[in-house]
């Protein structure tokens, strides 16, 4: 959710402008720039769309050795050239940008800033203009006067603010948004995700809430609010910068839905030994282990990976598992178990509505663990634990590798969990060789897209709405390939319980309605067969996934066979190319579904 890049002591231009590029997979509507050439010329372009409407406005002049970008999705006012960043001050000497929400934008306009001409309705504007009025009233240089006004400021950001009176710094600020220092020679960058500027620097500075900075060429010095310095260790991402490229894919969900087969191999290499022994850090294993019951958070995508974990965890760690919603958990506490444990499930690390329950979880002083892709990310950090997916940038709104990821990790914890308890099902359950299994049956499964093609042409081309079902797992997995198919190709599906069907909504079943019916579960398939039948009857055109062990010859995808619990590993491999194919054959935007964002970093 919108995108920041800054640079000072370098062409800056051309390495903002490739910078958002790489960030237009977060979601905007609208994108702008700032650049000051040190010789007294500044230039300031803003565009309503795609950043090659920004491009195009830009002349050969505008150059700068100081620069920040952004790309906006809109929350306060709608997608205008007025409303997009950078935001300017009414006497033209700050340039502002800013990812977040400020709470009290209105109070701090009413109290402070009534004699003032806004341009824009947005809550950003307001922050420039306060910071302006306070360097003139008070007399002040740019930066305390920025450190005057965040005092007054209540909110989520990561700001970005020029003043052209010194124009060589860049001044900073973060509190809940995510916004990191790239460090370089002779140079420094900002940047609100580090995949942005990977060609420019592998070296990083991970900003904490409160921090403020006076970024310059050299130096950076970093302060809290009360002006004193505080210390942020730099570190390196070893990332391959072409890990983020689509290569030769016309879009980046169908490479990363081909890469699951590497990101499965990749775990079982990360978390076993040559001996197939579960290797996890020993005080996660004992933390989770002496713990009473597990909590689960998440949003969207990540919380139907924490449905499938909870019946895997329950399975062999014997452990009660709850899963919850990251967005109502945080204002909804409820009563909590005698030793309770927390999981956040978080691809991004900065999910908003999940750092608003980790921040209640550690004033409370309960244990927690956070099972992402990103290390060094915001509840990487504030978490007690963390566990990589080891999954590798993904780029596409609707997420795939990520999600099988967080449904392999949580079964590597939870066989971990219960040898450590002693469990015979969890020594018995041998999850490297099942890992294998999986990574071949993905490859499998991608190998033969072309099938998942015809399907989504057959069944999909024409219809407005479709339902997904399934019961155990597969209904975890239903409400989940409901979410991809709807996301990216805007078909109204829902996903449900095989057998709630015929308690109401059955009723919206009439001819040719599109039923996509899962069956992995032995205990369920020939009541799964049932509720086929009964949708076929109303005139439901029904596709079937379906394990090895329950198929029919008239099936459409059958899956290669794996343990029932790791089932779902592979039914999500069919549901994304479903999904995929229904979009792209629709001539969407596959990777960028309207109104959508990669990582939602505001409540």
């Amino acid at each position: 959710m919108c995108g920041i890049v800054g640079v000072v002591g370098k062409p800056a231009r051309d390495i903002v402008l490739n910078g958002l590029k790489n960030l237009e997979y977060r979601g905007y509507d609208s994108a702008g720039i700032y650049l000051n050439d040190l010789n007294g010329h500044e230039y300031l372009t803003k565009a309503v769309g795609r950043i090659s409407n920004l491009e195009d406005k830009l002349t050969p002049d505008e150059q700068g050795l100081v620069g920040i970008g952004h790309t906006r999705w809109a929350t306060h006012g709608k997608p205008t050239v007025d409303n997009a960043h950078p935001h300017v001050s009414e006497d033209g000497r700050f340039y502002l940008v800013h990812n977040g929400v400020i709470e009290n934008y209105a109070e701090l306009k009413e109290k402070y800033l009534s004699d003032v001409n806004f341009k824009s309705t947005t809550d950003t504007e307001v922050v420039v203009q306060l910071v302006a009025k306070i360097a003139r009233e008070k007399d002040l240089d740019g930066f305390s006067a920025f450190k005057e006004a965040l005092k007054l400021v209540k909110g989520s950001y990561a700001f970005l603010l020029v003043d052209d009176t010194e124009p060589s710094h860049i001044f900073i600020a973060k509190n809940k948004s995510p916004m990191m220092l790239g460090l370089g020679d002779g140079f420094n960058i900002i940047a609100s995700d580090a995949i942005s500027v990977l060609d420019q620097t592998k070296t990083f500075i991970d900003l904490q809430d409160g921090d403020v900075a006076d970024v310059t060429k050299e130096e950076v010095v970093i302060e809290n609010l009360d002006g004193e310095k505080v210390e942020r260790k730099p570190h390196t991402l070893d990332i391959d910068p072409n890990a983020a490229s689509k290569g030769t894919y016309e879009f980046y969900m169908l490479k990363e839905i081909d890469e699951q087969p590497a990101v499965m191999r990749r775990l079982s290499q990360t978390y076993f030994g040559a001996d197939g022994d579960v290797r996890v850090e020993q005080s996660i294993v004992d933390a989770v282990a002496e713990s009473d019951r597990i909590y689960i958070l998440a949003a969207g995508t990540s919380y139907h990976a924490g449905l499938v974990g909870k019946n895997i965890i329950e399975k062999y760690a014997d452990i009660p598992v709850e899963v919850g919603l990251a967005s109502e958990f945080g204002y909804h506490f409820p009563k909590l178990s005698k030793k309770p444990f927390f999981i956040f499930l978080s691809q991004s690390g900065e999910t908003a509505d999940s750092r608003v329950v980790l921040k209640q979880v550690n004033e409370r002083n309960l244990p927690s663990l956070t099972m992402t892709n990103v290390e060094g990310s915001t509840l990487s950090r504030e978490a007690t634990y963390t566990m990589l997916l080891e999954a590798g940038p993904e780029i596409a709104v609707a997420s795939t590798k990520a999600y099988t990821a967080q449904i392999a990790v949580q079964a590597i914890l939870a066989k971990a969990v219960g040898e450590k308890k002693g469990l015979q099902d969890a020594k018995d359950f041998d999850l490297k060789n099942q890992l294998a299994l999986v990574a071949e049956g993905m490859q499998e499964l991608v190998d033969g897209k072309e099938k998942i093609d015809e399907l989504a042409k057959k069944y999909l081309a024409n219809t407005r709405n479709a339902f997904y079902i399934g019961r155990g797992v597969d209904y975890a997995v239903a409400l989940e390939g409901a979410l991809k198919l709807k996301e990216v190709s805007y078909i109204e599906t829902e996903g449900f319980a095989a057998a709630e069907l015929k308690h109401g909504t059955i009723a919206l079943i009439e001819d040719g309605t599109p039923v996509i019916a899962l069956i992995n579960d032995p205990a369920t398939a020939d009541l799964t067969r049932g509720n086929i039948q009964e949708v076929e009857s109303r005139g439901a055109n029904v596709m079937t996934f379906v394990g090895k062990d329950f198929a029919r010859k008239d099936d459409d995808v059958i899956l290669p066979q794996v343990d029932y619990y790791m089932s779902p590993l592979l039914t999500a491999v069919p549901a994304q190319l479903l999904a995929y194919y229904a979009s792209k054959n629709k001539g969407l935007d596959v990777d960028k579904p309207r109104n959508l964002a990669k990582s939602v970093t505001v409540e």
